[in-house]
């Protein structure tokens, strides 16, 4: 009998495996490529020298381990080599805080403090406690080594090894209760009646007055009353010390079950709030450590903090407020010598960004620059979680920043004292993760002026200048330069090959040329067994005359189709139509797949999309589902008039924000698109979560014109084709009550032709190679049946 049912079993396994490859006559398979890794290989990362330039440090996992492990490349040697965990749980940190000179750094690792000899690569525990240090940085004239701990300072002598605690903050400073006029009498007649009472207040106040002396001994008590410490930093002379107090307003968190659990019982996880909180009230302080005083850093003179943005004139009759436009506040970035610092400082209403110089001895500021745009600031280094990339010029007299300016992120200088800007850089293209030579004579940093997906490095002199492309290999090119800058490790990868770690002279320091050198093979005989497609990057007019640059994948003439798939890319803010190796790299593979059946594939880089500069950053402000999804509409508009594609014959698919111009498609544009398949989809902005949609869409209560006319749930109506919905339902990112509100919604307007896959163990990133397959297993039989008529 047993043999009998494992016959059955693996006769069904057989017949689902065939039912799951209907129609695929690509000799790639689903269920392989969607594998990930272990398919594809796994691939190097987070590759850092150590200080002296002898290894090249990288995470990789060649060996399909569980996880990726520390591999080191000895520059001697020349061979590669596994580091067991516990030597790479004693080497130093990738990220390191230098001294002056360059011969010390410090760094934080799981939770206590180093100091590292930068010639010998040894390092020195300073603190090894079960409490978490962080945030090392050098301070007194470079003979101390600050730290937070538990939000406080402590300063580490460097030459006594004595630890001292540099301030002290409480909620509430204790305070003597005041008598009211009735006690007072009662108190003062009982000292004068009393002489023993008398005495022993006279012995209180004596004790009580050298406590207060050794008080001043002590660290000044900082009152925080309801608000959070952040930003606790000691400059370079260790005069001053800066903290920001964050004052966070309440707000109701989403809840997210667990259906599937170890326990068997449903598990609920508290997630983000939604769109339109109330803004965190930010407040910068300096505290004189000599003069034991703190006062609040004046941000009063700032320009446009009065500014009312534009598109309130939409709604005449409701009443705009914002009082206080002061936003997260970044730095301070000190000065060599600690007498100034530069603040760079966010509007709440993201559509500003103030460079100040600090007088720490004052706490006043002085505006250096202000970048504002009537949508929201962004670009490359100019506005992130952490602030925009700047920097204190070697002079001490200028500073380095980006800026939008010319509508493409680029480096500029400006003099703190004329306060006249310099570009070192200019064009249409961007400017990527500048920073100055060891020597200080150059710049190093990454760029796409060859072509907007095509990123080279280059240096160019201090002052600005004639450029100098150091790498060749169309692609990717990401650099780490050894401490030296004599060599270039590099992270290299094209369309069709993945990443893998190179290593080259830098170009500067030798007379002859050079050429990289491979050091790292990952990819498995599996993935090098398939002749992968290398898509054309091209590029078509939109409606409006733009220039929108796409991926093109096509077929072989004797399987073409004639029906058409489109990838919509997520993140909105992202670039896929590039050529180095892409991060939706089971969607390549996938495209590859429907190319072999005879699809022809389009990924365009849509208004929204990075490395176009500002205008196509910004092009979807106030209406997401505008130009990026007619960007989309004429890029079927172009398959079909081009390329020879049936207009019944196109679908359209994506994940995130991908997965929410699948339904914008399916509904507002249902004549251009047949089937559609979202994945891990935003339903409703409104839905969604404040730092991202705030700064797009502003906020629900202040423009609701533009919830209402991005979000699909208000278009659901609209839906002819075949759509297929498919969501993790443990998404803490896209929550999805999203869908299951958008699902109410089909259900009250009568559609039928839509369906739900739903995936009980998957956040917003899947994990499971399982469910992977399932997903996509799905939306290739959507795209065989609606648009080819295949059952």
């Amino acid at each position: 009998m047993g043999k009998h049912l494992i016959l059955i079993a693996l006769l069904l396994l057989t017949y689902n495996s065939l039912l799951a490859q209907k129609g695929n006559n690509s000799t790639l398979k689903i269920k392989d490529i969607m594998q990930g890794d272990d398919f594809v290989g796994h691939l190097p990362s987070s590759h850092y020298w150590s200080s002296n330039g002898s290894t090249l440090y990288f995470d990789w996992n060649p060996d399909g381990a569980m996880s990726d492990s520390l591999y080191a490349y000895s520059t001697g040697k020349k061979d590669i080599k596994k580091v067991d965990f516990l030597s790479a749980n004693a080497l130093p940190s990738s990220w390191l805080t230098y001294n002056q000179d360059k011969t010390k750094a410090i760094y934080a690792k799981n939770g206590d403090i180093f100091l590292l000899d930068v010639a010998t690569y040894k390092s020195t525990p300073i603190t090894k406690t079960q409490e978490r240090e962080n945030n090392p940085h050098f301070t007194h004239n470079g003979k101390g080594i600050a730290y937070t701990k538990d939000d406080e300072l402590y300063v580490w002598d460097m030459a006594t090894g004595t630890t001292e605690q540099m301030t002290h903050f409480v909620k509430a400073k204790d305070k003597e209760e005041k008598r009211d006029s009735k006690d007072e009498f009662l108190y003062q007649d009982q000292l004068g009646l009393f002489d023993v009472l008398s005495e022993r207040k006279a012995k209180k106040d004596a004790g009580e007055a050298i406590s207060k002396k050794l008080e001043t001994l002590e660290p000044l008590v900082l009152e925080t009353g309801s608000k959070s410490v952040m930003g606790l930093e000691i400059s370079p002379s260790g005069k001053y010390i800066t903290y920001v107090l964050a004052d966070r307003p309440k707000t109701k968190g989403t809840i997210v079950p667990h259906y599937v659990t170890e326990s068997g019982y449903t598990e609920d996880q508290n997630t983000r709030s939604k769109v339109g909180d109330e803004p965190t009230k930010y407040e910068m302080f300096v505290y004189n450590v000599a003069k034991r005083e703190s006062y609040a850093v004046t941000l009063e003179n700032l320009e446009g903090l009065d500014y009312v943005p534009e598109y309130t004139k939409d709604y005449p009759d409701k009443a705009y407020k914002n009082d206080n436009r002061i936003g997260f506040i970044n730095g301070p970035t000190w000065n060599s010598d600690g007498t100034k610092a530069i603040l760079d400082i966010q509007a709440n209403d993201y559509k500003d960004r103030w460079i100040v110089l600090l007088d720490p001895e004052t706490g006043k500021v002085e505006q250096l620059d202000r970048q504002h745009d009537e949508a929201w600031i962004a670009g490359p280094g100019i506005s992130g979680w952490g602030g925009g990339s700047l920097g204190w010029m070697p002079n001490d007299k200028e500073f380095w920043f980006m800026s939008e300016k010319t509508g493409y992120a680029h480096l500029y200088t400006m003099d703190i004292h004329s306060k006249k800007a310099k570009a070192l850089t200019s064009g249409e293209f961007e400017i990527y993760d500048p920073f100055i030579s060891k020597d200080e004579t150059r710049w190093y940093f990454g760029s796409n002026k060859t072509h907007p997906g095509d990123r080279q490095f280059y240096s160019m002199p201090l002052k600005g200048g004639k450029w100098e492309q150091l790498t060749t290999m169309v692609g990717s090119n990401d650099v780490v330069l050894s401490p030296d800058e004599k060599q270039m490790a590099i992270l290299y990868s094209y369309s069709n090959k993945p990443t893998e770690l190179y290593l080259q002279e830098n170009p500067l320091y030798t007379k002859t040329g050079t050429k990289a050198v491979q050091l790292t093979h990952s990819s498995t005989k599996a993935f090098e067994a398939y002749n992968w497609k290398d898509p054309e990057i091209i590029t078509f007019r939109a409606e409006d005359g733009a220039e929108v640059y796409a991926r093109l994948y096509q077929p072989e003439t004797s399987v073409k189709n004639k029906a058409a798939v489109i990838f919509v890319h997520g993140a909105g803010y992202l670039q896929n139509a590039h050529k180095w190796w892409s991060s939706y790299f089971r969607e390549y593979m996938f495209h590859n797949l429907l190319v072999d059946n005879g699809y022809t594939v389009l990924d365009i880089d849509y208004r929204g999309s990075a490395g176009y500069g500002r205008d196509w950053r910004t092009g979807i402000y106030r209406h997401m589902g505008g130009k990026d999804l007619s960007d989309q509409v004429d890029g079927a508009k172009m398959l079909m008039d081009k390329y020879g594609i049936d207009s019944d014959k196109i679908g359209i698919y994506g994940g995130s924000y991908g997965g929410f111009i699948t339904l914008m498609g399916m509904f507002n544009a249902p004549e251009t698109f047949s089937a559609g398949g979202a994945i891990r989809s935003v339903g409703d902005w409104a839905a969604y979560n404040h730092g991202y949609t705030a700064r797009i869409l502003n906020t629900p209560a202040t423009d609701s014109l533009a919830y209402r006319r991005s979000s699909p749930i208000y278009f659901a109506d609209g839906l002819k084709g075949k759509l297929l919905i498919l969501h993790g339902m443990v998404d803490d990112n896209v929550h999805f009550q999203d869908m299951v509100r958008l699902s109410q919604r089909l259900i009250e307007l009568g559609k039928e032709n839509w369906e739900m896959a739903l995936y009980p163990v998957e956040r917003h990133g899947f994990v499971e190679p399982s469910s992977w397959t399932d997903e996509y297993t799905r939306i290739f039989n959507l795209f065989e049946e609606a648009l080819l008529d295949k059952k």
